[in-house]
């Protein structure tokens, strides 16, 4: 039976249980097996095979452990703008060819900068597997970096800025500004998008140094999962990446948070929403403590579907608003792919008539039920599945990018990216009990940060 058909099968059974609002089945022992064969080149590489010829294509990712929680200071945006510069060209491979040679293979691909990694994948037929590893070899091992490049991508970040932010109602809303004002660390609290000045200060040299120091293989992990040979792939590896010298110059800055010990609120305007909102964060414990299982828990708990606490309180029964999106490392990432201090978060946009006092004081009596009382056996059941459910997902996922997205970070962050095989299993530390001790110290006022969003004219027009 292949790995995918038993995700469906195991998934279905979940799905069954849920509906009838049990748990799937008492043991958490995964059902899967993921295959992996992880080692390490002489260089420092970070390599994860996983074979699955379920159907004939291969997910090709390489994850560099530097996102834009540790870009330069003044050089805000910098990890980001560096994302680009990667599509403009390398030794052997001119402007704008790698993303030409996928699209003419009939493959698809991108790329993204998170808190703690900047990736690339592409997922493209299986028998061109051997073309984009050393495709992606070939830009690790030299960047076409020139002025005309640096400039032209400053352009494209600066315009994506005032896109997506400066003239987009909720621009940067809340995903921006909640960290930024939770956090007291600056490598936590600046904006990771980039200031328009400190895009524009970024040099050539700037440029180059940060790819010697970054974009090396002591600094990242190759996964290729998929249609593939095991021992073939092996020696494509070997020989396209093997010889790419490795950085004497990674470092990585303190970037830890103190406790926070008094609630912290700010208001913000913004001419062109066309409704006041609010959003609220909390800082979460360690990744991977049993508090951190508890508060994942949590989190599915308050925001994970129609059933969950925040939607039924707030959407249903108080009708504020259509929906209360959030989570832990949201909308950035999932709970698994960062690796430092995180915030968990939700927001809404709401009526004119409602007070965001309103709003905070029905999600304070939600909160204070999680930290005076024990949330029932079935509400822990149905948190569970929903957990287990996202696993398959993540797992089954029909072009591989989730999956290579957990291997990817399990390998970068926890030299352990056979974790995958153990996730279920993982969530066994969590108890009723846990989850109210957990939420008293995480989710206490003196831990919460609060934006209210007044609005402006509301046209939803920018400049």
């Amino acid at each position: 039976m292949t790995l995918i058909v038993q995700f469906r099968r195991r998934l279905g059974a979940v799905i069954a249980a849920l509906a009838v609002g049990g748990a799937p089945y008492a043991a958490t022992a995964a059902e899967y097996e993921v295959p992996i064969d992880y080692y390490t080149l002489e260089n420092g590489l970070k390599v994860v095979l996983s074979e699955d010829n379920t159907v004939p294509t291969t997910t090709i990712a390489v994850y560099y452990g530097i996102g834009f929680r540790i870009e330069p200071r003044d050089r805000t945006g910098f990890a980001h703008l560096f994302e680009h510069m990667m599509f403009q060209g390398s030794d052997n491979l001119g402007k704008a060819e790698f993303i030409a040679l996928v699209n003419s293979n009939g493959g698809v691909l991108n790329g993204s900068t998170r808190f703690d990694f900047t990736n690339y994948f592409e997922v493209v037929p299986s028998h061109k597997t051997e073309t984009f590893i050393w495709a992606e070899a070939d830009r690790m091992r030299g960047l076409n970096i020139t002025q005309a490049n640096l400039t032209n991508q400053q352009g494209v970040v600066k315009n994506e800025v005032k896109v997506n932010v400066l003239n987009q109602p909720y621009g940067g809303f809340p995903w921006l500004d909640l960290p930024q004002l939770a956090n007291e660390n600056w490598f936590n609290a600046h904006n990771f998008y980039g200031d328009l000045e400190d895009l524009d200060s970024a040099t050539l040299e700037d440029v180059q140094q940060f790819f010697t120091d970054f974009y090396a293989p002591n600094n990242a992990v190759v996964v290729v999962a998929g249609d593939i040979d095991p021992a073939k792939t092996r020696e494509w590896i070997e020989q396209y990446f093997g010889n790419i010298p490795a950085s004497d110059n990674l470092f990585s800055p303190d970037i830890s948070e103190p406790r926070q010990e008094a609630e912290k609120r700010i208001e913000k305007s913004d001419p062109l929403a066309p409704r006041p909102a609010l959003a609220w964060a909390y800082h979460v414990p360690e990744r991977g403590t049993p508090e951190w299982y508890a508060m994942v828990v949590i989190d599915t708990i308050l925001t994970t579907g129609d059933d969950s606490r925040l939607h039924q309180k707030i959407v249903q029964e108080k009708g504020y608003a259509g929906s209360v999106p959030g989570g832990i490392n949201w909308p950035l990432g999932n709970i698994y792919n960062y690796n430092g201090p995180m915030i968990w978060s939700a927001y809404l946009v709401h009526d004119d008539e409602t007070t965001p006092d309103d709003i905070i004081a029905d999600v304070d009596v939600i909160i204070e039920d999680l930290q005076t009382n024990l949330v029932s056996d079935d509400e822990l059941a149905r948190a569970m599945t929903k957990l287990r459910s996202q696993i398959y997902d993540y797992i089954g996922d029909g072009n591989r990018v989730s999956f290579v997205d957990l291997l990817a970070s399990f390998a970068l962050f926890d030299d352990d990216p056979e974790r995958i095989n153990r996730l279920e299993s993982e969530f066994d530390v969590v108890t009723t009990e846990l989850i109210r001790t957990t939420a008293q110290e995480y989710l206490r006022p003196t831990n919460r940060s609060i934006i209210t969003l007044k609005p402006g004219a509301g046209d939803g027009q920018g400049e």
